[in-house]
């Protein structure tokens, strides 16, 4: 693999958070998109993920992942996600 390392410094920049999704739907128009609405129980944020081919909005409601909080807010499909949800897959 050729991953850049970075050090530890770096990574205590990263503001990594459990929050608990109280709101999902399908992005109107899109083929993949969720937005989430988030409780982080200081203050609530907008999620925006390609999810959709691996949960049903609904089966995420009262749920909690891991978010990054500290990464630049981007839009997709104009809609702003303020967060950025951490999810793996596996053969399983």
């Amino acid at each position: 693999m050729n991953e850049e390392e970075i050090p530890f410094k770096e990574f205590l920049k990263l503001d990594l958070r459990v929050g608990e999704v109280i709101e999902a739907e399908h992005l109107t128009g899109s083929k993949n998109l969720i937005k989430m609405i988030v409780d982080f129980g200081f203050e609530k944020r907008q999620c925006v993920a390609g999810l959709l081919k691996y949960y049903k909005p609904q089966e995420l409601v009262n749920r909690k992942f891991s978010f990054l909080l500290n990464l630049q807010r981007r839009k997709f499909m104009g809609v702003e996600s303020q967060c950025m949800v951490i999810a793996a897959e596996d053969k399983n």
